[in-house]
């Protein structure tokens, strides 16, 4: 039985295998993604959860026409990027043009974030609507649910 020889390529995450008369392209099975978050034309993040790997990126677009904001100073993340407070401009303010904001997190554990014009932290540094001193109120008089959302990191 005659030998083959192998010869492999990486380019970027992706390899090249050469085999005498066989070629083959697979990608890695590692390759870091986006994962995105919206606020659509409403004050709320959607998807509200999303469970992402260390290395992923996560990818805020704000469609809505108000101003909002990426707030992450809540004592019990443990997935990086603590103190995070990043304006994302509205479509009103920002040219017609969604407002972008993209994060990393390279440490496992758990991103709970929020908008600090739509919530705050209360005694028990979690988020709570904004409450009579400011936020919007409906009809009834309710303050709704605070805007916030969570990203959990595995490895």
């Amino acid at each position: 039985m005659r030998g083959f020889k192998l010869a492999a390529v990486t380019f970027g995450g992706v390899a090249l295998a050469i085999v005498p008369g066989i070629v083959m392209l697979t990608s890695s099975a590692g390759a870091a993604s986006v994962q995105q978050v919206t606020v659509p034309e409403a004050d709320r993040f959607t998807p509200f959860a999303i469970t992402i790997k260390a290395g992923d990126t996560v990818k805020w677009v704000n469609n809505d026409t108000d101003d909002h904001t990426v707030v992450s100073d809540d004592p019990f993340v443990t997935a990086g990027n603590t103190g995070t407070n990043h304006l994302l401009p509205g479509t009103d303010s920002n040219g017609g043009h969604a407002g972008v904001f993209t994060l990393q997190f390279t440490h496992v554990g758990a991103f709970v974030y929020y908008c600090r014009f739509h919530s705050h932290l209360d005694a028990f540094n979690q988020p709570v609507a904004p409450g009579p001193h400011g936020g919007i109120q409906d009809a009834h008089g309710n303050f709704g649910t605070p805007m916030m959302g969570v990203i959990t990191v595995v490895p």
